[in-house]
């Protein structure tokens, strides 16, 4: 958990979120205690399996759905708190989305220009049409701005939702699964843009993805297993350096390094794979400080060095 002094930075902070789904029939658990903390202006991301509970987290954020306990604060607002007005307020003016799915975000029979300027309908007529232009030719699309949904390809429809998301100057930019549906090339050139865009507007982004090579990219990656924050990857400074010369090509491992979390009650989340590698099927495992490490061990293969994790 953040210290105090560092969640006076924080645009975002969550305590101890837990989100439960009813149906008549079943009852789902998708965050259980999630805590994390996401300074102002920074550029992360979030992995996770499909049912980690990332894209509930990032739905949480974007105030589409509300939390059934816990602590949420968004740029100073209690997300707990708000009235169904403030919360489309909030949506309209603090975040900004993109998604997978494209067809969320664009009208068909718009062009890209008319597009962009939906979201500032009540901005005055040359205001929007130069501000959609600008954010045309951010994204490097001003040269298609009369061109309409169907005479543009997957990656260039992408690119026109991001000007979309970034028109009314949100404070946080929220990405779910943002290249799951491009090319390589194009995924990495839409990232290369979010981080253009946060180094030159000083812009919150938070992306969501399953893909930890484009994940990279970014200076921090918190893992979510089982709805909560399992771990995080913090970019080496020898590649955040460098960070334009890293490519899809780059090996995860030898970018950035992996830290478990521990929460406030000073528990750690041993993920799955470790534990079956280790050969613990049950709940109990021999915990043991030596020469300076904490040693993991299966209580059924004490002695056996294979059968420990440090």
């Amino acid at each position: 958990m953040a210290s105090e002094a560092a969640r006076q930075d924080a645009i975002i902070q969550c305590e101890n979120l837990v989100k439960i789904y009813k149906t008549r029939d079943i009852e789902v658990l998708a965050l259980q205690g999630l805590e994390i903390s996401i300074d102002r202006g920074e550029q992360m991301a979030i992995i996770g399996n499909s049912g980690s509970g990332k894209s509930t987290f990032l739905n949480m954020i974007g105030g589409l759905d509300r939390p059934s306990a816990g602590r949420l604060l968004v740029d100073g607002k209690n997300l707990f708190q708000l009235s169904e007005r403030e919360l489309v307020d909030y949506k309209r003016s603090t975040v900004g989305f993109v998604w997978q799915n494209n067809a969320r975000n664009l009208l068909p029979y718009l062009t890209a220009w008319q597009n962009v300027q939906m979201p500032m309908l009540f901005d005055r007529g040359a205001k929007k049409r130069q501000r959609a232009l600008e954010l045309l030719e951010l994204v490097g699309l001003g040269h298609r701005k009369h061109s309409r949904l169907s005479q543009l390809s997957g990656g260039e429809q992408q690119r026109v939702a991001i000007a979309i998301a970034l028109a009314n100057r949100p404070k946080i930019l929220l990405a779910d699964e943002p290249t799951g549906a491009v090319d390589v090339k194009t995924g990495e050139f839409i990232l290369d843009m979010f981080r253009e865009v946060n180094r030159t507007t000083g812009l919150t982004i938070v992306i969501v993805t399953h893909d930890q090579l484009l994940s990279k990219k970014v200076n921090r990656v918190a893992a979510i297993r089982d709805g909560k924050i399992s771990s995080e990857r913090i970019m080496k400074q020898s590649y955040a350096d460098r960070l334009s010369e890293i490519t899809a090509l780059t090996v995860t491992e030898d970018v950035q390094e992996e830290f478990a979390i521990l929460d406030r009650a000073g528990r750690v989340q041993i993920p799955h794979e470790i534990l079956k590698q280790m050969g613990i099927s049950g709940n109990k495992v021999r915990m043991e400080y030596r020469d300076g490490s904490l040693i993991i061990q299966n209580p059924s293969a004490e002695g056996d060095p294979t059968a420990s994790a440090k």
